[in-house]
């Protein structure tokens, strides 16, 4: 019985370190979140007037490569952004899942594929799967730098400017990222970047959304080449900012991992403490038990 309740200290011990580190680690989460949630409000102003801007643009130029749609489009790029470290919940395993159902989506409308992952652990995933993956991007997940989202705009965008047909380029470019909603939901969503979605909203409905009015715009030379200039920066700037929403994301993912953890170590302490007081009175009980037999046994020899 000795053994059995060194046993259940040990693991009370042990228990108790891992719950101090989950906790540590949670600690950390939360301050991270923190400064991912103010990068994201940052980058969000411009995020929303450079989208103001190529709408503007979009509007007035009547056909442009980036615009159009391709009649029989074959080919459509993926940008998957998962994490480069582990201990997140199912951060990595939904955005693997909603890339999965977007690639099967589009090859059933006979396209082909091509994957450009970001994190370490989602090109683990295609990687243990023998999935051919363009191209990849490791160490840029947890604090996202605008070099590092204008590299992946730039090789993305080299492949959209060439012709699917007579060169290795697509017709297609989709973001998938995990929106940050709050601290306890995060959602794995896509998006199409390319070519460019222009909705049709009335100005006095944008007007009364606003509640102000609508900027105008001057094009020089021309709009077709502000739009030249504007859709690359426009492509990095979504990108960024999914990157930086993933981030929050991420961190907030952690942190609820983390504190299932700390919560769920905490109540092992509790049942293995328990145990350990009930193997602890059992041990008491039978030296008892011992002593009172011993003592009637000397108790007879003597009579």
């Amino acid at each position: 019985m000795g053994a059995q309740l060194r046993v259940y200290r040990r693991r009370i011990r042990s228990t108790k370190s891992m719950a101090k580190i989950t906790r540590a680690m949670e600690l950390i989460a939360t301050t991270r979140i923190t400064k991912a949630q103010r990068a994201v409000e940052a980058a969000g102003p411009y995020a929303r007037e450079i989208t103001r801007a190529v709408s503007a643009v979009a509007s007035r130029v009547s056909e442009h490569p980036l615009l159009t749609e391709s009649e029989n489009p074959t080919r459509a790029a993926i940008l998957v952004i998962t994490s480069d470290k582990g201990q997140a919940g199912a951060y990595t395993a939904n955005a693997v899942k909603e890339a999965e159902s977007l690639s099967a989506l589009l090859r059933e409308q006979g396209k082909e594929v091509l994957l450009y992952v970001v994190g370490r652990k989602g090109i683990a995933y295609y990687r243990f799967r023998d999935r051919a993956m363009e191209q990849t991007w490791e160490g840029i997940t947890e604090r996202p730098a605008y070099a590092s989202a204008k590299e992946i705009g730039e090789t993305l965008m080299g492949r959209f400017t060439k012709d699917s047909e007579t060169e290795d380029g697509v017709d297609e470019i989709h973001i998938v990222a995990t929106e940050f909603v709050s601290m306890l939901t995060q959602r794995a969503e896509s998006h199409r970047a390319l070519p460019l979605e222009v909705e049709e909203v009335e100005a006095e409905e944008l007007e009364r959304e606003q509640g102000k009015n609508l900027p105008l715009y001057d094009f020089e030379p021309s709009p077709e080449e502000a739009l030249d200039q504007l859709l690359p920066q426009y492509v990095t700037n979504r990108i960024y900012f999914a990157l930086l929403e993933s981030a929050a994301s991420q961190w907030a993912s952690r942190r609820n991992a983390m504190k299932s953890a700390t919560d769920n170590a905490e109540d092992l302490v509790k049942n293995l403490t328990r145990q350990a007081n009930q193997a602890r009175q059992a041990e008491i009980t039978n030296e008892i038990s011992e002593i009172v037999g011993g003592a009637d046994a000397l108790a007879a020899a003597r009579e």
